[in-house]
């Protein structure tokens, strides 16, 4: 099977990249609105950017031409939370997936305490155990996109006790922390096996 890409629909090609660009991790952004009012939802369309400095990306649709209000919100204040969705929030998270309108407080929809973060002015999920305090870094808006590409920098990283760090590392523990990922559809990813493989000596000789 070939397809190429300008022969397909929009839907079409959300199916494809949707279903072999797998898993992706979420970003369950929390906002506020300058007027004051909470947003929670998950995007999956992120990712990690570079280390130094410390940028992570997510990519944000539109809905009908307008933004949606994690976008609205992150346009107007400037700052955004990413919290780790993990595998005892997911019902949660899912709930607050719903394309609520602007009046809708999310955090109080899927019944989720709230925190204010250390270094921005916005909320996180307060039991959540790994949160990265954002502040925009790029807007970047996409050519013939409903998406906008949101690059933040990372200025304060919130891990709970109860996810260990590797000893003598800033390395967290994946099967303590339990993360989800989006697959496609309603699929969603929950972290098995994770096996380690130590990277090639470069003075070893090819195989074969």
């Amino acid at each position: 099977m070939i397809w190429e890409t300008a022969a397909l629909s929009p839907r079409e090609r959300y199916q494809l990249l949707t279903s072999l660009v797998v898993p992706r991790p979420v970003a369950w952004i929390s906002t506020r609105s300058q007027a004051g009012a909470r947003n929670l939802a998950p995007f999956s369309y992120f990712g990690a950017v570079s280390a130094t400095p410390f940028l992570v990306s997510v990519s944000i649709g539109s809905r009908g031409g307008v933004d949606k209000d994690t976008l609205r919100n992150i346009r107007e204040t400037g700052v955004f939370c990413i919290n780790v969705a993990t595998e005892p929030q997911l019902a949660a998270m899912n709930e607050s997936a719903g394309e609520w309108g602007p009046e809708v407080d999310e955090f109080d929809r899927a019944e989720l305490e709230s925190a204010e973060a250390q270094t921005i002015s916005a909320p996180y999920v307060a039991d959540c155990p790994a949160v990265l305090e954002c502040r925009v870094s790029q807007i970047v808006e996409l050519d013939g996109s409903p998406n906008t590409l949101v690059i933040g920098e990372v200025t304060c990283v919130r891990l709970a006790d109860e996810v260990p760090l590797i000893p003598g590392t800033l390395f967290a523990d994946t099967q303590a922390l339990r993360p989800v990922a989006r697959l496609w559809g309603d699929l969603y990813s929950l972290i098995g096996e994770t096996p380690a493989l130590a990277r090639p000596a470069v003075d070893r000789p090819p195989r074969g």
